[in-house]
């Protein structure tokens, strides 16, 4: 038992460090230190188009670099794990169409204020009768405490958001229930080469530039195996040029690298 509180300390440790960083420290796309999180495929013009309708607050406090998703969304279920200001699911929104559903997950309340602030804005900007996306304010190893259900959405998004998280089987553990049968989870993130010290994943920014949060690859490649994803297939990865001098001296030997994948159940 006492191992067990000593989880739940440190994983609200890392929550608070990332809530702290997301909701206080960055203020605007420009306060990031490095493009851990970027990706460099050519976004295709409807999805440009679909950003260009975006409001301009939603889209200054987006901390992404990069909507990846599958190509047909049209009346697709959508939930977006850390979804921040919104960005991505007032996209989603569109893309899916006013027959589809988009679903945001984020624990940090400014970014959500952000978010809610602005869905009558997209709701009437796209012509739609109702809204056709919400934002819930949870964590995404939690799922099951936002009344998600099983077998709920076609499609799990993630933009550089699980490396963040202090319980990652956790996470994918839930995307797993929650997903339909045939869905799939299309998300980008940042892997390590090895294993973090732990004492740098200890460290604020490191951690906050999802760096030092990264997994192994192989262990996460295992880990997706044993939570039910059979198959992962990489879409695309890239080495991260650490342009920082201090995070590349507190990386020392390690090397990252964005990722994107595809899960399917």
């Amino acid at each position: 038992m006492k191992g067990q509180f000593k989880g739940i300390s440190i994983a609200t440790e890392k929550h608070e460090v990332v809530k702290d960083y997301y909701g206080k420290a960055l203020q605007n796309t420009q306060d990031l230190k490095t493009d851990a999180c970027c990706t460099e495929t050519q976004v295709p013009q409807y999805i440009r188009n679909a950003l260009a309708d975006v409001h301009d607050e939603v889209s200054a406090r987006y901390y992404g670099c990069g909507l990846v998703v599958p190509e047909q969304l049209e009346g697709m279920r959508i939930l977006d794990l850390g979804s921040g200001s919104g960005r991505d699911c007032y996209v989603l929104s569109r893309l899916v169409g006013e027959n589809g559903y988009v679903v945001g997950v984020d624990m940090t309340p400014e970014q959500l204020a952000i978010a809610n602030k602005y869905v009558d804005y997209h709701t009437e900007k796209y012509g739609y009768r109702q809204p056709n996306v919400e934002f819930k304010q949870g964590y995404i190893e939690r799922l099951d405490e936002l009344d998600l259900a099983d077998n709920s959405f076609d499609i799990i998004i993630s933009n550089c958001v699980i490396n963040l998280s202090p319980d990652k089987e956790a996470v994918l553990r839930e995307a797993y229930r929650v997903l339909k049968p045939g869905g799939e989870v299309y998300f980008s993130d940042v892997y390590a080469d090895r294993r973090v010290p732990k004492e740098l994943v200890s460290h604020p920014v490191l951690y906050g530039e999802c760096l030092s949060g990264a997994l192994y690859w192989n262990d996460f490649m295992r880990l997706a195996k044993s939570l039910g994803f059979l198959d992962p297939r990489l879409v695309e990865d890239r080495l991260l040029k650490i342009d920082n001098e201090e995070i590349r001296t507190l990386l020392g030997e390690i090397r990252c690298f964005s990722a994107t994948y595809r899960l399917f159940k």
